[in-house]
């Protein structure tokens, strides 16, 4: 008899490009239990000081255009400690034998390295969930509750901090069709060990 190891599926894509939809659709179509895990899982678990007056220095730090926007995001020196600490915590839940899917927003190269080094061993694979520029500035402002100009700033930044193992374009997919690519992708990425007997 063999056994299936466990999986990590990073879903690394701007705020708005549909990686949560994504996530839970994964998680529904898959015949094994997942873990839903990712930024906001441990950003929302913050002091209320860290979502507000601490957010724009300690989590992350903004640049903004003439007319308001967010042109450009870079890591907060906590912000940083989460992140990699988040790696970590996505590692361990694998190792312990649970599937985990990681709604991830990786905003520089050394996120993306850190990601792999804290990963390494482990059976991984990396989407980048994306869609044009106009298709996620349209989203954000849909929403209403988000700061504009961030989707944007983070959606080429994201794009260049890992290489993806498959991209997955919300707008031309459905999160039932995405999932499904992802299923597929898994079955190539996962290793099947031995029977120990």
């Amino acid at each position: 008899m063999s056994i299936v190891t466990t999986v990590i599926v990073v879903l690394n894509g701007a705020s708005s490009a549909g990686k949560t939809t994504l996530a839970r659709a994964l998680q529904e179509a898959w015949a094994e239990p997942a873990l839903v895990w990712g930024i906001d899982t441990v950003v929302t678990a913050l002091p209320e000081r860290y979502l507000n007056a601490l957010w724009s220095t300690e989590m992350y730090r903004y640049e903004y255009g003439s007319d308001g926007t967010v042109t450009a995001i870079s890591p907060g020196p906590y912000g940083d400690r989460v992140v990699r600490a988040l790696h970590r915590a996505v590692a361990a839940l694998a190792a312990g034998g649970v599937n985990v899917i990681v709604d991830q927003v990786l905003l520089t190269r050394a996120w993306g390295d850190d990601l792999r080094a804290a990963c390494a061993g482990q059976d991984l694979l990396i989407v980048h969930v994306t869609c044009p520029p106009r298709v996620l500035t349209q989203r954000e402002r849909d929403r209403g509750d988000r700061t504009l100009g961030q989707a944007l700033a983070q959606h080429t930044a994201v794009a260049r901090s890992i290489d993806h193992d498959l991209v997955i374009d919300t707008s031309e997919l459905d999160p039932s069709g995405a999932a499904t690519d992802v299923l597929a992708a898994i079955a190539q990425t996962r290793t099947v060990s031995p029977s120990h007997r």
